[in-house]
Order: structure tokens, then sequence, then C-alpha cells
């Protein structure tokens, strides 16, 4: 029998889902398909949160399939080695997918692109993780934007540039959802796949809480007045969802545009460093703005572990390291502020905080942890002039005056347990300047 297969990556809900939608609408048998790719997978430590998340939502994928008559294909290995299988297991006639932009999954999708071409097997892909892709929102003259604000400007137009009327109501064409409800019988009948144990890759389980996908929407009402304040439940906590999709972009973007413009704003930032990695791919592993590659940094291991630990004598600093070490979540404000000293205090290579981050964070995701750790070292798009740098202490009194925040992650702060803090804040920022500027002359 013939069958197209759905193949799921960063897009892991049935609901509102591009691809998904375009492979049932096409009649065939739709086999769903999750590959545990240990190109991924072999690379992170063995107890990580996002691979237990990413377990139990395919768990909970193959019950929604299971209660349709049919189930998930999934697989642990190398993608190209699992789709050889695939294909000669059954008689496929296309894979439809939906499209990811970093450099691992460009090259992957090729690769997998050719080995299906070669077997007369089509492979098409949609657009579903972001709302535009980093050719439709550009300048006049066709090139990408660098500066976040016209970018933001130019994206919402394009919102208003094409409206289509559903149900009664009138909205922004690019907000249509991809509903499959019609087209349910069109999955693969089959009895229930296996899916491979956590241990069968090599992984334990672990026990961070997830933040849920339900958001308060007073939370987003008020997210303008109230996302700077770590210590307050102000921010959505959507991150890890937006990664690996088990929400709608589309439905959040809409939802965000009727509560509050700066919760749209932090969507728009999403989609504006997606657009940079994808037009400037060098920023993966250099600055954006290439002079910043002259920085001579410090790189003290001694420094950077104290950094990691939140033992740095600096309560703000060491309460984010602790929060994300604990949690795999840090308070943005915080991100910003952790970044800042490390870069500019310790003079460490912004490259060592983005791996540590992208091995922390719940919801790392490429092109924004990296747009955001350039911005903080001055060597991003946007980014704030290398000579702007933030006084820990300033930030704790105006974001945290109360220290309910600090106390909460460093109890033993005010204590002689406490470490003094490692850097003076006038001597550090002194040196900053002086390194950055002789490191810019030199460009």
């Amino acid at each position: 029998m013939k069958i197209n297969c759905f193949w799921f990556r960063r897009d892991l809900r049935l609901e509102d889902n591009a691809g998904l939608y375009e492979a049932l609408k096409a009649g065939l048998p739709v086999l769903p398909v999750f590959i545990f790719d240990r190109d991924i997978l072999d690379h992170l430590p063995h107890k990580d949160a996002r691979v237990t998340f990413i377990h139990s939502v395919i768990h909970q994928l193959n019950e929604q399939l299971q209660a349709l008559g049919s189930s998930i294909y999934v697989a642990y290995g190398r993608p190209y080695e699992i789709w050889d299988k695939i294909i000669q297991t059954f008689e496929v006639q296309t894979v439809i997918t939906n499209r990811d932009y970093e450099p691992y999954a460009l090259l992957r999708d090729s690769t997998i692109e050719k080995l299906l071409h070669n077997k007369g097997v089509a492979f098409k892909t949609f657009k579903d993780h972001l709302i535009f892709e980093k050719d439709e929102v550009l300048k006049q003259d066709g090139t990408p934007y660098t500066v976040f604000t016209p970018y933001s400007r130019t994206w919402k137009k394009m919102l208003d540039s094409k409206q289509v009327e559903v149900e009664g109501k009138t909205m922004s064409y690019y907000f249509q959802s991809y509903p499959i409800e019609k087209y349910v019988q069109h999955f693969y009948k089959t009895k229930t796949f296996p899916i491979p144990s956590l241990e069968d890759m090599g992984f334990e389980k672990t026990n961070i809480p997830i933040p849920s996908k339900e958001v308060k929407q007073g939370v987003i009402k008020q997210y303008d007045q109230m996302r700077n304040f770590p210590a307050i439940n102000g921010t959505s906590r959507l991150g890890i969802h937006f990664r690996f999709g088990t929400i709608s972009i589309r439905q959040k973007a809409q939802k965000a545009m009727q509560l509050n413009e700066t919760f749209l704003n932090e969507l728009i930032w999403r989609e504006f460093y997606a657009m940079i990695l994808a037009h400037f791919p060098h920023v993966v592993k250099n600055s954006f703005r290439e002079k910043y590659d002259h920085i001579e940094w410090r790189n003290d291991e001694k420094d950077f572990q104290k950094w990691c630990e939140g033992k740095t004598g600096y309560p703000i600093v060491d309460a984010g390291m602790r929060e994300l070490n604990t949690t795999g979540y840090m308070h943005n404000r915080v991100r910003m502020i952790t970044a800042s000293f490390l870069t500019k205090h310790l003079l460490i290579d912004w490259r060592w905080g983005e791996a540590y981050f992208a091995e922390k964070l719940l919801d790392f995701e490429l092109a924004s942890n990296n747009g955001g750790w350039q911005w903080a070292a001055g060597s991003g798009t946007d980014a704030a002039p290398y000579f702007r740098i933030f006084n820990p202490d300033a930030q704790q009194t105006k974001f945290d005056k109360d220290m309910r925040y600090i106390k909460t992650w460093v109890p033993e702060y005010g204590t002689p347990k406490y470490p003094k803090p490692m850097v003076e804040h006038k001597m550090a920022r002194e040196r900053c300047l002086a390194t950055y500027k002789a490191g810019l002359e030199q460009a």
C-alpha cells in the first residue's frame, strides 16, 4: 500500500501543524515518524531534561494517535539510516515535514532529500516554526535587516498586508490555522509501534519540572510592566514549547497582538534572530560584527568555573546561575546581567557562556541564544555599545530591591559563607573598556 510519511521534529503537536495538515490533506495514508537523532543526542549529558520532555511528549502524541487508530513510528539512530530502513519497509510516495533553519538541520534535510530522491521518493517541506521566514521580511532593496526596530515595523506591516475572512472574521492571512479534524481518517491505521525507552538511548529521567503550556491571561496582559522583575511570575515561560513546537506560534502571536505588544515584540525578536542566523551563518562561530573577533579575552578557567557555579560574590549574578543550574531556566533580565558580567567584568569569550547556556537551558534555541550572547558582548546586531556595562549592584537595586529573588537562590548571602566579589566593578569596567578599545582599534 502506498503511503506518505509525516516527519515530526520541532512541531510536536497534532493541532495547527502546517506540514501535518498538508500531509493528511493529500489523501494517502499518513505514517507519523519521529527520530531520536543520535547526531544530536550523542553530544548531550545522560541526564538532560529536554530529552525527558521530548520523550514524554512523544508518548502523549502516540496516545492521541492511538485514539485515531494510528501510532507514531519512533526510531533511535541516525536519520539517514532510519529513512533508508523506512523506505525499504513501506511503499513511501512522499515524506512531508516542517522546515527547520539551524545549520545542522539544513545539512541533515539536504542529505535526506538526496537519499529519498535516489529512491524515487519526494520530499516536501512547509513553514510552521515561524510566521515569516528569512526572505519574507526584507528591506526595500531586498537585503536583510540587521537592526530590530525597523525589522519589527516591516514584520507588522507584512502581517497586515494580506487579510482573509475566516468564519465571518477578518484576520491576517499569516495567522490562518491548519485544522486536521476532517482529515484524521487519513492517518495510517496500525497497531502501536514500540517507543524506545530513555534507558535504551543511554539517558536517565530527570525531575526538573517543565513549565506549563497554559499561561494566565493576566501574565501576558501585564507583561510589559512585570517582565523585568525576576522574583515575580511575570513572564510566560513558554520558551521550551516554542522550541519544540508543542504550541503554535500562529496562535500565540495572534493572542499577543490582542493582549500585549511588548510580548508580541519578544516573539518578533525570536524571528529576527532566526533570520539573522539564516542570512549570516558565520554568527555560529564568529562575531556578527567581525572586528569584535580581535578582542583579547582573558578566558580564565577558574573565573569561568566560579561564574558557572554562581559563586562570583555578586548576588544577582549568582542567583541567576543557580536558578539555571537547578531548573534549566533563567529569567530574561538576569540572562542579560549574567552574560554582561561574564563578557565585560571577567573578559571571558561570549562563546564560552553561550555553550554553557546551550547545555543548561530548557528553552535553548541556537538563533536566540547566539543573538542574546552577542548582544551582551557588544558584537551582535542591535548591540548596546561596548562602553555600556551593566553594574550588577545597580541592576539588583532596580529589579530585586527587596532581594526576594536573591534570597531564594543565594540563602547564604549576608553571612560569612558568601564569597566576596571576585572582581571590583570599577576596576573591571575600566579593564573592559581598555581591552575592547585595543581590540577594535586593531581591527
